[in-house]
């Protein structure tokens, strides 16, 4: 048998673990990361079996989904010794190459790639050349060993005592600072002497590179006018990388750091803690795990904006064109903005307003914001606070910890690229806390105007200027957002739309919009006034417009069958062909009672979703004095109405009844919609209204509505949402409202059209209510 030949196996559905910028010889063992889903389950057959893959190395690293044609057809058969499971989820395996192989055939599996292969074992009988050659290569390798002085005594020893050809060729192949092509080709040799032949001369190569380098040195010495350490490894470096003509290194990297630290116009402080840093990231090696973490750091100090700043567009009259445009209704925010352009414009300075929107969903809160950023002429990012509950997702990691980044708000600022955008709070009221922090107390600094010129984030660590943002949050609920942070936000409550409003925005808005989505010309669909009326008012019952627009989408959908169909080139939506196409009306027009009922009153209610109506019922039976509360309702609400109760007990009097009525009769009050919570105090006069109405046998007008809080005495006090109470009143077909005196400030809110068919009866006494109220009065 020649001493070149090889006992050649073939081995089928191998696991195939491709390698990127790495390269492992037989005999050899080390540690691999492995990321990639397919590597990944490569990996995972592989120790489901006989723990044996195959490893080939990528001809391009940069490929991150290899085939074929992107690997050597040369590679190393190696076993898993060891598979640990990182905390980043990447897999560390230790492996140890056992044999060369070459792919015969490459199969690409659903989970991962497996190949065909041929084991090519190296041969262990020596004649007398291979034994010349690998005493000629044991001697140059010991010789580059002791002038590189990166090489172990041990491991000299080690080499020394290798009997094998092919395994001496490997490892010192493994030791040797070649290239991965080099490597490569050093793998695909598969002739002995060959093998032999090209390490001797690489090894020659590179003893004459080393005496380059100390002769380098030499000159680097002579040339230099000062001693220091850190001068001298520079300079070398730079001669280094001028023999061998690299100029990509890390130097190159350093010094482009450093020109945009110049030109990044930080403050003096922060510009001295980036130069500080980008120094030891230069005098780190390259591996170490800190330089990578560094790096990092100063790429994100110069990344993020410290002057770049927008003109703002100072013109009213566009600014409010454009708000306008965008936007039907919302007078107050619109007046707010053009009140703090105005400001901007006699003034060159003012700090950023930090302005909440409160408002019901579906009232355009958060395109507002985008209209304000585009009236400004500034750049626009928004951030959702829906479900955050970590206050490092808004003030960032510390750099101690492992993959840590800043927070949301420097990130945000990283990617709008200025220090001056419309930055908006998306859902301030849906954030939480949990035993990671409070995110709403972190954001106490960003939203306060005295504080948020020095905001602290924990991984950038150095004080940044958030002074001139304009700071824009939304909010459902206003009640669930901390008092502190309410504090520092100028709320603006945005109210639900009228229903000339809503029309105004289907004609104008929702319609071109969903047409325009759904394929449909001008010419081929029609929505006539009356349907888009119907729309509103027998399709949805909402605060804003979302479901609105649902509705105005259905129509276009059915309007595009029919005409995709070839039924009609042209669709007229009136309102029978409204019903046709979204079936029956799903709500009725108009809550208010056909007829005066006996106790039964109609009170109004706020909630998140804007203002309702709900009718509270009360019913005698003869009993022992009980009182029965139902149709869940809250604490507050219950109270009320027992202190609405112990008021009837002080009328027996002008009731008419005898004293002990009330410990003869049981008391029901229910309020219908059962499953919907209800909770507050302003349902008082109304329950008054009720019980009275039960006990009087007096009918109680259908067309009143109201709302207030009522105490022991009888006195009605101050209740909030006085505008969308009155929008839900109008909507039921109410024509009279009864409120609480103190409310009178509050009547001008109400849109002007609404207020002129509604009539207002302000009152500070209980019996007010029910001479008002009681059908042939109390």
């Amino acid at each position: 048998m020649e001493v070149n030949t090889r006992v050649k196996k073939i081995e089928e559905n191998v696991p195939l673990l491709p390698l990127r910028g790495l390269l492992v010889f037989p005999s050899m063992v080390l540690h691999i990361d492995v990321g990639r889903e397919r590597s990944v389950a490569a990996l995972e057959h592989a120790m489901l079996n006989d723990s044996r893959i195959y490893l080939a190395t990528q001809q391009d690293m940069r490929v991150e989904s290899p085939e074929k044609n992107d690997l050597y057809d040369v590679g190393t058969v190696a076993n898993v010794k060891q598979m640990l499971k990182l905390p980043n989820g990447t897999l560390r395996i230790l492996v140890e190459g056992i044999v060369r192989a070459k792919m015969v055939n490459y199969q690409e599996g659903d989970q991962f790639t497996s190949a065909d292969i041929e084991l090519y074992e190296d041969s262990t009988t020596k004649d007398a050349e291979i034994e010349a050659l690998m005493r000629t290569l044991g001697s140059y390798f010991e010789k580059y060993a002791k002038m590189s002085n990166k090489i172990t005594t041990e491991t000299i020893e080690s080499v020394k005592d290798i009997e094998e050809p092919g395994r001496l060729t490997d490892v010192i192949s493994s030791h040797l600072p070649l290239k991965v092509a080099e490597k490569q080709e050093v793998l695909s040799i598969f002739n002995i002497k060959k093998r032999l032949d090209y390490l001797i001369i690489r090894l020659h190569d590179e003893q004459e590179v080393m005496a380059l380098e100390k002769k380098i040195n030499t000159k680097v010495k002579q040339a230099m006018e000062r001693t220091q350490k850190e001068y001298f490894l520079r300079e070398q470096m730079k001669a280094i990388q001028q023999e061998l003509g690299d100029r990509d290194g890390k130097t190159g990297e350093v010094s482009d750091l450093r020109k945009r630290i110049e030109a990044a116009n930080m403050p003096e402080s922060t510009r001295q803690v980036a130069l500080k840093e980008l120094d030891r990231y230069e005098k780190l090696p390259a591996a170490s795990a800190e330089s990578g973490v560094i790096r990092n750091y100063v790429e994100w100090l110069v990344s993020i904006p410290w002057d770049v700043k927008t003109e703002d567009r100072l013109d009213i009259n566009y600014a409010e064109e454009i708000l306008n445009r965008d936007h039907t209704g919302l007078d107050k925010v619109k007046e707010r903005i053009l009140e703090y352009l105005s400001v901007r414009q006699l003034m060159n300075s003012l700090r950023g307003p930090i302005i909440c929107l409160a408002g019901p969903p579906g009232v355009g809160k958060t395109s507002l914001a985008r209209s304000i950023a585009e009236s400004l002429d500034r750049k626009f990012v928004r951030m959702s606070l829906g479900g955050v509950r970590d206050e490092s997702e808004i003030r960032g990691h510390r750099r101690t910890y492992v993959g840590a980044m800043p927070g949301r708000i420097i990130q945000g600022m990283k990617k709008v690229g200025t220090v001056n955008p419309v930055f908006l709070l998306d859902e301030i009221d849906k954030m939480s806390n949990d035993f990671r922090g409070d995110p709403s107390a972190a954001m106490l600094e960003v939203l306060d105007p005295e504080q948020n010129n020095t905001f602290s984030d924990h991984y950038i660590e150095e004080p940044y200027d958030l002074s001139n943002v304009l700071f824009i949050a939304t909010a459902n609920d206003l009640s669930t957002i901390p008092g502190p942070l309410l504090d520092r936000m100028e709320v603006i409550s945005i109210a639900g739309y009228t229903e000339i409003e809503k029309t105004e925005i289907t004609k104008n808005h929702l319609i071109p919009k969903q047409m325009k989505e759904h394929g449909l010309k001008k010419s081929q669909l029609t929505v006539k006034d009356e349907a888009i009326l119907d729309l509103i008012r027998y399709y949805t019952r909402e605060a804003g417009v979302r479901g609105l627009e649902r509705q105005v989408a259905t129509v276009c959908r059915k309007a595009a069958r029919i005409i995709v169909t070839g039924e009609k080139k042209r669709v007229t939506v009136s309102s029978k062909v409204l019903v046709e196409m979204l079936g029956k009306h799903r709500f009725r027009y108009g809550q208010a009672e056909t007829k005066n009922q006996i106790g039964v009153a109609t009170g109004l209610a706020y909630t998140t979703v804007g203002g309702d109506t709900l009718q509270i019922e009360v019913s005698l039976t003869p009993g022992k004095g009980k009182l029965q509360l139902t149709g869940k309702l809250g604490d507050v609400m219950k109270e009320s109405a027992q202190t609405a109760l112990s008021y009837v007990r002080s009328l027996t009097s002008q009731l008419g009844v005898k004293a002990e009525f009330f410990e003869e009769h049981d008391l029901h009050i229910h309020v219908p919609e059962g499953a919907v919570p209800k909770d507050g105090p302003s349902a008082g006069i109304t329950i008054v209204t009720a019980i009275v109405s039960a006990i009087t046998k007096k009918p109680i007008k259908r067309e009143v509505g109201m709302t207030g809080e009522v105490t022991l005495r009888g006195r009605v006090l101050p209740i909030g949402g006085v505008k969308e109470k009155s929008l839900s009143a109008h909507r039921a077909g109410l024509t009279t409202i009864i409120l609480p005196k103190d409310n009178e400030r509050d009547i001008d809110d109400i849109p002007e059209i609404i207020r002129e068919q509604l009539s207002f009866k302000l009152v500070s006494q209980a019996e007010d209510v029910l001479e008002l109220a009681l059908d042939g009065g109390f």
